[in-house]
């Protein structure tokens, strides 16, 4: 018994005439013929009573197109979730990001990617570039936008490749003397307490601006860290310190209470990194890194 009898069987109960079940099935009325005859042979039962003026579907023809039917139906199903889940059009994917990318980066992505890909799931989490790196390791994530560099052991299994990159801004309170200056020197932050990203959870981050600072001539100094940049941005509004911060972050704020400057000379910031383990290659997460497309730069 197979899939074509089957269809032979509900094309004739539903259509009761052979030459009609049989241009349906795109079939010569002979083969529709002896596909049935084998069936019923199979089956030791006649499914249908063949006379030369008509054709009649016996009860156990009957119940045999039914559950044939939903057969065929549970099929087709099969073979359409198969697809599907061979094109990445269903499935899961976790998604990484740390805070910068949030408000501004990653919000395009994922309209384009649920725009094309409705049926995938996604379990979105923000999280420190090295707590990533971790769970990008482990399977915990199946992608991750992170700050450069990877390092360890996370360097041999993940492959990446450049998300954004922008320019590093200086973040002060509104009422702040230095707020007017645009672009602001480094040097005129030597002095100042500064709310900095911690070491062991952003390395690229935090390293890139200790490089700034120091090319300037000065250690910050650090008076409070803070792993989420809103948190950051709200510790400078209330005169915690200063910062200086990526570019994404005075995207995404939306606040009067502190001001973001150019620096002098102009700062870069570590690249964000769109991140992998290099052995998975399924079709989802093939999908989601081509939505993303070429990494914008400011």
């Amino acid at each position: 018994m197979n899939l074509d009898q089957l269809r032979c069987v509900v094309a004739l109960a539903e259509e009761l005439h052979f030459a009609r079940a049989a241009r349906r099935l795109g079939l010569q009325q002979p083969q529709l013929s002896r596909r049935l005859r084998r069936l019923e042979d199979e089956l030791g039962v006649e499914l249908f009573e063949r006379t030369t003026r008509e054709v009649r579907i016996t009860p156990a023809g009957r119940a045999f197109a039914e559950d044939a039917r939903r057969s065929l139906e549970h099929a087709d199903r099969a073979a359409r979730n198969a697809r599907q889940v061979g094109r990445g059009e269903v499935g899961r994917l976790a998604i990484g990001f740390v805070g910068s990318a949030a408000n501004t980066l990653l919000p395009p992505v994922l309209r384009r990617f649920r725009g094309r890909y409705p049926g995938v799931e996604l379990d979105l989490r923000e999280l420190p570039s090295v707590r990533q790196a971790e769970e990008l390791v482990t399977g915990g994530l199946d992608v991750g936008i992170l700050h450069a560099p990877v390092t360890g052991a996370a360097r041999d299994v993940l492959a990446t490749r450049e998300f954004a990159r922008g320019p590093l801004l200086a973040l002060l309170p509104a009422g702040h003397p230095h707020a007017h200056r645009d672009p602001l020197p480094v040097t005129d932050l030597a002095d100042e307490a500064f709310v900095l990203f911690p070491r062991d959870l952003g390395l690229g981050l935090h390293s890139r601006v200790l490089q700034v600072t120091r090319a300037a001539g000065f250690e910050p100094r650090v008076v409070q860290e803070a792993v989420q940049m809103q948190t950051i941005v709200g510790l400078v509004a209330a005169g915690m310190g200063v910062s200086i911060v990526p570019w994404t972050v005075a995207a995404g704020a939306r606040r009067d209470d502190v001001v973001f400057r150019r620096l002098s000379p102009e700062a870069r910031d570590a690249p964000l990194l769109l991140a992998w383990r290099r052995a998975d290659t399924g079709p989802v997460l093939r999908n989601f890194r081509a939505v993303t497309g070429p990494p914008p730069e400011r």
